[in-house]
């Protein structure tokens, strides 16, 4: 925190590359510095040049006598590892390196950000970028992006884009009263990551909400982590590209860093507490509102209009978005009717039916009745307002402008929010701008308004239940069993990176999953025997480390019920997995009682580049990769995130009960996936988990197929994974 707070509230900059020329970065840096009013020390340096708008400029850093906190780098990548050597002697904090050429032009770029972040680190130097548009502290004039005018307020802004940034920050200029305590484009995260400027936010007193564009991460679940102690605090808003295969393209060679959006990143965003943005047009609206106005602390809203369109309209939006538009009680509905014309509505939505016409502070009246009802949490007002007096009569300015100063004091009354869309937002009337002055934000969008108060209520309900959420750390292998890292180990002596089925089965077992026993037969005679011992129809799996996916080996065979077809499916399976593999050690066939039908899902876990471990669930069995009707969470599961998986797949319908079924035991399901949970958290050697298919009734569930990947190297046990 002390290096981050000595780089982003700097009292000294040297800038390294200065110049004389107006077209370069080091001119534009000093002249910004000294334009945005940044009352420390501003060193040019450049062995080329003496003076620099008016400033001495030293020929290396370790000639300035007086103390620098930060390093402004602008010359060309190649010589930026001796300069941060020079920086390190000088004993500055951290250096800002503008240039490009590094991680994200491919891997002779890579071994010099490599080289730059060694460097760096030998010399005890703090890295914000490479390939950055640079940081402003908007509080003190810190500016070293070179941009002018740059509205002060109460946002932090992050992004991997300079031109995302150029574009927030204009739009705070032309349609908004907030803006931004800092700026930090953090470039390609070689040194400073995401989650060090989160900690640094959450404790700054000038920081009221975080807006962060994203392209990629380097470390995804220490960010979560970070975000996580963050969101309960301050607002954080992302949006985050690369959603598609060309995106994630552009995303790399931008940044460098890991690119890809993928349910895994959304799920585990807003299980952190981030309010998610899809459409860069919401980015800012978001993040005015959410660091202007009290959140919604229930889903319930209320819509208050001059007109039905608007209202229908807005009433749709919002309930796509999951919100509830409840019937305004009988109290209220009276002192509304009390006030508006006898053809108005009154239940919710409410629309004033003309009775604003010639009187437009009837819209604060309205307000102050609908939120003084317990049941709302807060206020959609969609129409005219802000364009009476342009509309109908001049006169009507001013009882505009005292509705606006009515509902500024009622929010902060109430501590309920407002958000208002206006027709005439465009125009600017100083009854809107009245609006924004109290913290009411104000778009001509509809489509905007709402996802505004959408916002609102996701946050509400994420503090509300903040105690359910995981950390996102694990306890690595607090929870191991003795007999399942026996398994493990054998398995690592015998040169294998798998469990055989039955060893999988075994290490679920041995944390309370209900997996079926099964016994290994290396002749036809023994599984004959293993299945007199069972009874009842049975299944035969061949067991071969050379054959993973048995099935496609001709591997399997079921409802197998007297001696002749045991025999006759031993010695097919054996045939079959020869044939697809002539040099496949086969070990045998595992025996299984054959359980009854039921619904096939799948669980599985991976290790995702981003976030490490997560889990996967959906509906299972031979066309899960057609059908892929699956939901995902990074690990570890809370018990909550667990039966919200199960049901957010399409065919979670299936599970509930269809057309006269019976439901099925979603409450086994949901322990599974605990399980599967706990058994990856206590063997960080597990790469990855398939259960495939797990069988599904009406009470209890069975794991019919099982299988675990080894990670390459073994991981000691008593470590941290």
């Amino acid at each position: 925190m002390e290096d981050l707070h000595r780089i982003l509230n700097a009292d000294s900059v040297a800038v390294i590359g200065a110049s004389r020329d107006e077209t370069k970065r080091g001119y534009q840096a000093v002249a910004t510095l000294k334009k945005s009013g940044f009352e420390g020390g501003i060193y040019p340096v450049n062995p080329r040049e003496r003076r620099v708008l008016g400033l001495r400029c030293y020929a290396d850093v370790e000639e300035i006598k007086e103390p620098v906190d930060l390093a402004l780098i602008t010359t060309p990548a190649a010589t930026v590892p001796g300069l941060l050597a020079q920086c390190g002697r000088k004993g500055i904090a951290g250096a800002v390196i503008i240039a490009g050429g590094f991680g994200e032009m491919g891997p002779q770029g890579k071994r010099l950000e490599d080289e730059i972040l060694e460097t760096a680190r030998s010399h005890n130097v703090r890295l914000v970028g490479p390939n950055t548009s640079g940081i402003i502290n908007m509080w003190t004039g810190l500016n070293l992006v070179g941009l002018s005018n740059v509205p002060k307020g109460d946002i932090a802004l992050l992004t991997q884009s300079g031109n995302i940034a150029l574009h927030l920050i204009t739009e705070a200029t032309l349609r908004s009263h907030k803006g931004f305590s800092y700026y930090v484009g953090v470039g390609n995260e070689s040194d400073i990551h995401f989650d060090e400027y989160l900690e640094f936010f959450r404790h700054d007193e000038k920081t009221k909400a975080i807006l962060i564009y994203v392209e990629g991460l380097r470390d995804g679940r220490t960010f979560l982590q970070q975000v996580y102690k963050t969101s309960r605090q301050k607002p954080i808003i992302l949006l985050k590209s690369g959603r598609t295969s060309t995106g994630q393209k552009s995303a790399g060679s931008h940044t460098g860093a890991l690119a890809g959006i993928s349910e895994v990143a959304r799920t585990s965003f807003e299980r952190a507490g981030i309010i998610n943005i899809e459409h860069p047009d919401q980015l800012f609206p978001v993040a005015e509102t959410l660091s202007s106005l009290p959140h919604i602390r229930n889903k319930k809203v209320a819509i208050l209009a001059d007109g039905g369109g608007h209202a229908t309209i807005a009433s749709d939006l919002l309930t796509d978005l999951g919100l509830e538009i409840p019937t305004l009680s009988d109290r209220a509905q009276a002192r509304l009717r009390e006030i508006l014309p006898h053809n108005a509505a009154v239940s919710n939505p409410v629309d004033v039916a003309g009775g604003s016409d010639a009187n437009p502070e009837i819209f604060a009246r309205c307000a102050r009745i609908i939120l003084n009802d317990a049941n709302v949490g807060g206020l959609l007002i969609a129409g005219l307002f802000g364009g009476y007096a342009i509309r109908f009569a001049e006169k009507l300015r001013f009882l505009e402008e005292d509705a606006a100063h009515q509902m500024g004091k009622l929010v902060q009354k109430s501590g309920k929010p407002i958000v208002l869309q206006s027709l005439y937002n465009s125009v600017k009337p100083h009854s809107l701008e009245l609006l924004r002055y109290y913290g009411i934000p104000v778009y001509e969008s509809l489509d905007i308004a709402t996802k505004c108060v959408g916002a609102l209520s996701r946050y509400g309900q994420y503090i509300s239940a903040y105690k359910y959420k995981t950390t996102f750390e694990f306890n690595w292998g607090a929870k191991a069993k003795k007999k399942a890292v026996r398994i493990i180990q054998n398995a690592r002596t015998e040169g294998r990176r798998y469990l055989f089925e039955h060893e999988a089965k075994e290490v679920l077992r041995s944390h309370g999953a209900p997996a079926m026993r099964e016994h290994l037969a290396k002749t036809a005679d023994d599984a004959v025997r293993l299945a007199e011992e069972i009874g009842g129809a049975v299944v035969l799996k061949i067991v071969s480390p050379d054959i993973l996916h048995k099935s496609d080996a001709g591997g399997v065979r079921l409802n197998l019920e007297n001696e002749d077809q045991i025999r006759n499916a031993f010695h097919r399976i054996i045939d079959n997995a020869r044939e697809y593999k002539s040099d496949a050690v086969i070990k045998g066939c595992l025996v299984a009682s054959m359980k009854k039908k039921g619904v096939e899902v799948i669980i599985g876990t991976k290790i995702d580049r981003q976030f490490g471990p997560v889990v996967m669930f959906g509906i299972g069995g031979i066309l899960v990769e057609v059908v892929r009707d699956v939901s995902f969470r990074v690990l570890p599961l809370s018990r909550t995130a667990a039966s919200r998986m199960i049901d957010e797949i399409k065919s979670a319908p299936i599970l509930n009960g269809f057309r006269g079924s019976p439901a099925l035991d979603k409450q086994a399901l949901s322990q599974l996936l605990l399980t599967v949970s706990e058994v990856i958290e206590s063997y960080p050697d597990i790469e990855e988990m398939d259960l495939n298919p797990v069988i599904v009734h009406d009470q209890g569930i069975d794991i019919a197929d099982a299988r675990m990947i080894l990670k390459k190297d073994p991981v000691d046990l008593t470590g941290k994974g």
